[in-house]
């Protein structure tokens, strides 16, 4: 049984900082492109920042220079780094794991990241 626990969400004010990480339960982690997703109520989920197997990023234009991925492959385990946050980063946000070989995919249970003004 595949499972992404996420953690490290919570209340926060407008400029300030929070990593969330995320566990996965998996074989082969290493293999796996690992991505942070966003949703807000009504909306469609979206892309945040992504990490490949090989170790290459993308980033959400929203977010770039202040959102940092990086994964532990040692500990089975993506962060993201989230500095200068604003009001508008609110939202509950998912893991995501995805190994386009097999056409696997994996999600979390989500965290909320609330960011006060």
């Amino acid at each position: 049984q595949v499972q992404l626990v996420e953690s490290g969400g919570g209340v926060v004010q407008d400029g300030g900082s929070l990593r969330l990480s995320c566990a996965a339960s998996v074989i082969g982690f290493s293999l796996y492109d690992m991505g942070w997703y966003r949703q807000t109520p009504g909306n469609q989920r979206e892309s945040v920042a992504i990490i490949r197997s090989a170790g290459d990023t993308n980033y959400a234009d929203s977010v770039k220079g202040r959102f940092t991925i990086s994964r532990d492959n040692a500990k089975n385990t993506v962060y993201l780094q989230m500095n200068s946050l604003k009001p508008e980063d609110t939202a509950v946000y998912y893991c995501n794991a995805y190994w386009s070989r097999r056409g696997f995919e994996y999600w979390g249970q989500g965290t909320q990241v609330t960011v006060s003004s």
